[in-house]
Formats: structure tokens, sequence, C-alpha cells
């Protein structure tokens, strides 16, 4: 990991950004770009104007930070995601998470679209990350250190990735809106291929619940950095071998576009809380 990279990135960001810390950090994933209400703008800046970060190359990625205000709460919301696949490099992945660090957050809100694995789970279902499984074997934890020990030990604990107690609000924030949420395992996959139904099979064995191409890598890296983390999946699809129907990127659009009053309402429920 560059230090110098994230020194980069974090220059563009005014002092607004510093003044304040953030109650809560946002990552969006696929789909995910409208979920938040916002009661006050602070700023906007777009991907395409932060170096090393630049513009998302993924449909359903809105591509812009936002700091914002809402229910009394200030929000740092990256509204859209780099991946791996697109071989940009960690520290573009993880840029979020440091910058959120460095801005005083504590906690973590990652959100995402995902294949269902689990019989139980529909599209349009929520899913509550309780755990993962890396299944690329590798991680943004690779290569050098940061000496001064800002990014947690070099060889953190991932007992609890996710932090039970936002955990809890999720559950809590799901109630409140009578919505049905399980909590399940999440597995990464490097993508952007979709996974085999024998892949999806032995992920299934492996205790997963859910498939995904990306938010392992910043769950990672925030949890080693100390903060709090919360993971909140989109079943936007069954996976493959599952799904009756072969897969496309735009069955995950349409299923969030389907969603979208609900993942709103979810995000802002547990804001409220937070």
């Amino acid at each position: 990991m560059d230090v110098g990279f994230f020194d980069r990135v974090a220059a563009v960001f005014p002092d607004v950004c510093f003044e304040q810390p953030p109650d809560l950090g946002v990552v969006l994933g696929s789909g995910w770009g409208e979920a938040l209400v916002k009661d006050r703008v602070l700023l906007r800046l777009s991907y395409a104007d932060l170096p090393g970060i630049g513009a998302s190359t993924v449909p359903g990625h809105a591509g812009e930070f936002v700091l914002y205000e809402r229910l009394g709460k200030r929000i740092a919301a990256f509204c859209g995601r780099r991946h791996w696949y697109e071989g940009v490099g960690w520290e573009t992945v993880v840029a979020p998470v440091e910058l959120c660090r460095r801005m005083g957050c504590g906690k973590m809100l990652l959100t995402n679209a995902v294949g269902g694995i689990n019989p139980a789970l529909k599209a349009g279902d929520f899913v509550v990350l309780k755990d993962h499984i890396n299944t690329v074997g590798a991680n943004p934890l690779f290569g050098a250190h940061n000496a001064s020990g800002e990014w947690g030990p070099r060889f953190p604990d991932m007992t609890e990735v996710y932090t039970k107690h936002l955990r809890d609000l999720l559950h809590a924030a799901a109630k409140k809106l009578e919505l049905r949420v399980m909590e399940g395992v999440y597995a990464f996959t490097a993508g952007p291929v979709f996974e085999t139904p024998a892949e999806v099979r032995a992920y299934s064995h492996m205790g997963a619940d859910v498939v995904g191409m990306s938010t392992v890598p910043e769950a990672v890296f925030a949890h080693a950095c100390g903060l709090q983390v919360a993971g909140l999946a989109l079943v936007s699809n069954l996976a493959a071998g599952i799904s009756p129907v072969p897969l496309s990127h735009q069955d995950v659009m349409q299923a969030s576009a389907q969603a979208k009053p609900l993942m709103a309402a979810i995000c802002d429920a547990f804001i409220d809380q937070v």
C-alpha cells in the first residue's frame, strides 16, 4: 500500500471534510446510488476529479463523493465504488475507507448487490452480512504496511469483521420498516465474470449465502484500521445454477431499480440510529 497515494487523494478534499468527524462513512454499491436521503449537502466531488480514483467504469455506480447532513448526523458518502477487477489497484479500491478514516469517521456502511445462494433468498431480499469468505486469495493488506500503526497490526484478527452492534442496528431498521432480512455469509470473487454453477455449489458447501465481486476488500481494510463495519446486500438475482435464466448486469440494475424505495428507507432508518 502506498501512503503517498492516499496523501495525494486527500489533498483534493477541502477543509470542510476534516473540520468535524462524520458520524458514518458509506460506500454505495451497484444500484444503491440513490439510496440516501439528504437534509443539507455540504460538498460534492466527482470521482473523475479525484487523482488515483477516477470515474467509475461500471454502470450503476454514480462516481461521486457527497458530504451531507441527515437527521442531525454528518455522513461521508462514496456513491459508487471501484472494483479490483477494473485493474485500478488496491489503493483505489479502499481509498473511500482510508479517506473516511482520515476524516475521523469510526463507522462504515458498505452496500452491494449480490447473487443469492441460500435457497431461502429471492431477488429483492436484503441480507445483513455477518461474515465473509475471500475466494480470491488476495487482499489490500498485501505489500508495505503503514509503520505508524494507523492501519492496525500487521496480522489483524478477523473474528468479527462485521460489528455485532451495527448488525443489530440494521435489523432494528428493518424491523421498523416491517422488512424481513436475514444474516448471511458473503463469498467474495474476483469478477468480472459471474460464477459458474460448480463454483456456486462449492461456495454453498463452504457456508456462503450470497456471492459478489466487492465489499470484502473495504471491510478487511476498515476492520484492520479499527473501524466498525456494517455490510448490507440486496439480492439482485439468484446465482448461476440456481437462476433459471442466464445472468446479466442488466438484471442487477433492474432489481435495484425495483427495490430503490426500500433501499433508501432502510439506509435512512439505519442512519437515524447510528
